[in-house]
């Protein structure tokens, strides 16, 4: 793997649509809301740029399958908590370096189209 984070390759999931249950106020907590997550992967993808082999890079289908279940299983207070649950999936894929996670929560804020929070996560600083 490549050793300097800037030079890692990325794959990026954009606009994954779920409900799920979220936010602190009761009336948030009674029925599942909207919310899209974007996420960006820093691997090295060298060997699957040469092979042309799923087997040497990310199976994005296969993590996306565990983001879902993940999301639409949840049940946190916070977009917070919910990103770094989502940066802690991704990082227990092997070839995943670095993470970045943003989760949207449309129409959280009157007047406002979105409220997210963006996290990064590096595989040596795992919680």
């Amino acid at each position: 793997m490549a050793s300097d984070g800037d030079h890692l390759d990325r794959i990026h999931i954009r606009d994954l649509a779920m409900r799920c249950v979220i936010g602190l106020y009761e009336e948030e907590r009674r029925e599942k809301q909207d919310v899209v997550i974007n996420i960006t992967l820093h691997a090295d993808l060298h060997k699957a740029c040469r092979t042309d082999d799923v087997a040497d890079t990310i199976d994005y289908k296969v993590l996306k399958k565990k983001v879902i279940a993940l999301v639409e299983g949840s049940s946190c207070r916070l977009i917070e908590h919910l990103a770094e649950a989502i940066a802690q999936t991704c990082l227990a894929e092997p070839r995943v370096a670095r993470v970045t996670v943003c989760v949207d929560k449309p129409a959280a804020l009157r007047f406002a189209r979105s409220v997210s929070v963006e996290i990064t996560r590096d595989r040596n600083s795992r919680v």
